[in-house]
């Protein structure tokens, strides 16, 4: 199996295919590379569909853990039904989030955080790879770890909340 020609035949079409689906570039070159990178971990009898199978449930997973991710950062903007809800309740649900939003965020590393603002507020990957100075490429795997990070944080200060209401 020659991988350069694989490569070279399909990663333009592989490209394509995941931009159709993810509507992101930068993402779905991280995911036609990392398609190629399992090529080489584990050769397929028929690498041809391989690819696009690979591909396609590649394509799935970054966009469940999109929806996911963002369900969670939702909280920074806002948007959460409950936190809108109206009265004294729902303010105390905006105030509580908020801080545990800020306390997350607090426990990041610099670079995390602006990742995470950036992203939030829609900044293209070319821009924030501007910002921090990195490759564009870099973006997504320092934005997925940034986000599990925040997530990890999230969740401890929830756990901690959690915990200290029961000990009341």
């Amino acid at each position: 199996m020659d991988i350069r020609h694989l490569f070279e035949r399909h990663y333009p079409g592989l490209v394509r295919f995941l931009y159709e689906r993810l509507g992101d570039r930068d993402q779905a070159e991280d995911l036609a590379q990392e398609t190629f990178v399992r090529l080489l971990r584990r050769p397929p009898r028929d690498p041809h569909g391989w690819l696009y199978v690979v591909a396609s449930n590649l394509a799935r997973d970054a966009a469940r853990g999109e929806l996911r991710r963002s369900r969670h950062l939702q909280l920074l903007t806002g948007d959460r039904a409950t936190a809108s809800a109206p009265g004294p309740d729902g303010a105390l649900l905006r105030d509580e989030d908020a801080a545990r939003v800020h306390a997350a965020l607090a426990a990041l590393s610099e670079r995390d955080r602006t990742l995470l603002l950036l992203r939030a507020d829609g900044v293209p990957y070319r821009e924030v790879a501007r910002v921090l100075h990195v490759a564009p490429t870099s973006v997504a795997p320092l934005l997925a770890r940034a986000q599990r990070r925040f997530l990890r944080a999230f969740t401890k200060r929830s756990d901690d909340v959690e915990a200290s209401r029961a000990s009341r």
